[in-house]
């Protein structure tokens, strides 16, 4: 239960569901977690539930201000993170390619991928001048196996899934290990908008038939992942696209 001892993280999107998770785990592990997330009010909620080793933080992931602003937070209340999650996720409703809108084609982009450069720009150079770190972006099988009904949102997340890829290349001399861990659908606040329906047993058994394993993706399954490939016992990874699907993308 010390995978992680005397490391300080930041993780986003840590209200709910798979970040909320992702904290809970790290904090069991000796971690120190900076609770970012747009709802403060849940952020802080998390953060109480996770006792003293959890700081929350209002953070939009599309405001390179309020991204610069909470890894500020961290360094005065812990310390320079070791971890970042990048896990702060925005999934529109499923409709046709051509009924997407402008507005929604740019929070997808932003929220998903320009809150990871944002990121990178405020946590890389702390990184590279202890050369070492670890970033966690959080992908999904909709980069790998795309569906119709999500094509804008498959793209975003390639993008993220990639863009892992490239920036694992390109600071493994300092140190620094990049994933991305790629997540089935979950029982999270964004599956209706997946489903592109009401989230009715029916609805979610049609989508279930499709994973092997026989069910929708739980936040400690990403969490228990997310903890391994932040410890020292994944120093030998960077660059894996790896999916958490129970089989959906075979």
């Amino acid at each position: 239960m010390n995978l992680l001892k005397g490391k300080i993280a930041i993780v986003t999107g840590a209200g709910s569901g798979f970040g909320a998770q992702i904290a809970n785990r790290y904090i069991e592990n000796g971690a120190k977690v900076i609770i970012a997330d747009i709802n403060l009010e849940a952020a802080t909620k998390v953060a109480a539930e996770l006792g003293e080793n959890a700081v929350a933080v209002r953070c939009d992931v599309t405001s390179s201000t309020e991204v610069a602003g909470a890894v500020k937070r961290c360094i005065e209340v812990f310390g320079a993170p070791d971890i970042v999650v990048n896990n702060a996720g925005y999934a529109y409703t499923t409709r046709p390619l051509l009924e997407v809108d402008e507005e929604t084609f740019d929070r997808t982009f932003n929220v998903n991928v320009k809150s990871i450069y944002y990121m990178t720009q405020a946590v890389v150079p702390l990184m590279k001048e202890r050369k070492s770190g670890v970033i966690l972006n959080i992908g999904s099988t909709a980069g790998i196996r795309p569906r119709p009904g999500t094509v804008w949102y498959n793209a975003s997340k390639g993008a993220v899934n990639l863009l892992s890829k490239a920036m694992a290349v390109e600071l493994a001399a300092d140190g620094i290990r990049v994933n991305a861990i790629c997540p089935v659908i979950g029982a999270t606040a964004m599956l209706e908008n997946f489903l592109g329906a009401p989230d009715t047993p029916e609805n979610r058994a049609k989508f279930i038939a499709t994973i092997p394993l026989g069910r929708l993706s739980e936040p400690d399954d990403v969490a228990q992942v997310a903890l391994f490939l932040a410890s020292d016992n994944a120093e030998f990874l960077t660059g894996l696209e790896l999916p958490v699907d129970g089989g959906r993308t075979i």
